[in-house]
C-alpha cells in the first residue's frame, strides 16, 4: 500500500510539474528572448540564447533612448498608487455606509449597485469620455484617478460590504458604550479589523490600473505622458520592423512590480477573498 501510494504521489507531482511547465513556458520563452539579438529570436527555436545581449534593457532608459521608459514607468506607479488612495477611500465609507448605517434608501441603493455590476465598463465610457471632454480634462491624468474617488468600482463596494457585515455587531455597541461616535466606530474598530479586505482591494486596484491600457490609451495623446501599458504598444508596428527584443525586455520589467507585490501580499489577499471578502 506505501509503494502503491508513493507511486502515485510521484506520477501526480510529475503531470503537475509538466503542466506548470507548459503554462510557464511562454514567459520564459520571453523572459530568454529579452536577452537575445533581434536577428535571433525567431531564426532559432533553442530557449537558451546562443549570444547574450543586454541592448534591449539599455535601450528602455536614457536622455538618448528612442523611447525613454523611466518616466513611463514613474507615470504607471503614480497613477496606480493614487487610484488605491482614492479606491481604498471611497469604497470604505461607501461599504461602511451600506454595511452598518441605517438609512430609507439603502436597499435601492445595495440593490443599484449591485446592478451595475453587470454593466461592462465600455457601457459607461463613451458618456464619461463626453463628460471629461466638455470640462477639457482629456489627455490629462485626473480622468484616470478621480472616477477612484467617487465609487464608482462596485465590486470594491461590494467586497467591503460582504467583510463588514461579517464583522460581530457587538463591538459597534460596545464602542457606542464607550462613548465612540460613528465616525470614531469606523476608524477604531472597522478599520482595523477589516485589514485583510483593504490589502486585497488595494493590489486589486493596484492590478487593474497597472495593467490597464484601453482607458490610457483613450483619455491620453500626448507621448510624454504616457504609461507603461501605451509605451508597450508603441514596439508594435504596421510595416512590419516591431522592436521584439525591446518589448520583451520591457514587458519583463513591466512585470516585475506587480510580481513583487504579489509575494508580499499574497497571504493576506488570499484571506481577503477566500475567508472573508465574498461570504455571505
Amino acid at each position: 500500500m506505501n509503494k502503491n501510494a508513493a507511486i502515485k504521489k510521484v506520477t501526480r507531482h510529475v503531470i503537475l510539474i509538466a503542466v506548470s511547465f507548459i503554462m510557464v513556458y511562454p514567459i520564459l520563452w520571453m523572459f530568454f528572448s529579452s536577452f537575445k539579438p533581434d536577428s535571433e529570436i525567431f531564426s532559432t527555436a533553442s530557449l537558451w540564447p546562443d549570444n547574450w545581449t543586454f541592448e534591449h534593457y539599455l535601450s528602455g532608459f536614457g536622455q538618448d533612448a528612442a523611447m525613454n521608459f523611466g518616466p513611463m514607468f514613474f507615470h504607471s506607479l503614480l497613477l496606480s498608487l493614487v487610484v488605491v488612495v482614492g479606491t481604498v477611500f471611497s469604497s470604505t465609507l461607501t461599504g461602511f455606509a451600506f454595511a452598518r448605517l441605517n438609512f430609507t434608501p439603502r436597499r435601492f441603493f445595495i440593490g443599484f449597485m449591485l446592478g451595475t455590476m453587470m454593466l461592462p465598463a465600455q457601457v459607461v465610457m463613451i458618456p464619461q469620455y463626453i463628460i471629461f471632454q466638455k470640462i477639457d480634462l482629456v489627455n490629462t491624468f485626473i480622468p484616470l484617478m478621480l472616477p477612484s474617488f467617487l465609487a464608482t468600482t462596485p465590486f470594491f463596494i461590494y467586497l467591503m460590504v460582504q467583510f463588514i457585515r461579517g464583522i460581530p455587531k457587538d463591538l459597534d455597541e460596545a464602542a457606542l458604550i464607550d462613548g465612540c461616535n460613528t465616525f470614531q466606530l469606523f476608524r477604531s474598530v472597522i478599520l482595523p479589523l477589516a485589514q485583510p479586505a483593504l490589502i486585497t482591494m488595494s493590489i486589486f486596484a493596484f492590478y487593474w490600473t497597472w495593467n490597464d491600457f484601453f482607458g490610457q490609451l483613450i483619455y491620453l495623446s500626448d507621448p510624454n505622458k504616457y504609461t507603461i501599458s501605451l509605451g508597450l504598444s508603441m514596439f508594435m508596428t504596421t510595416l512590419g520592423d516591431s522592436q521584439y527584443g525591446n518589448l520583451f525586455a520591457m514587458s519583463i520589467l513591466s512585470v516585475v512590480p506587480v510580481f513583487i507585490i504579489f509575494l508580499i501580499f499574497q497571504r493576506y489577499l488570499v484571506e481577503g477573498i477566500a475567508t472573508h471578502g465574498l461570504k455571505g
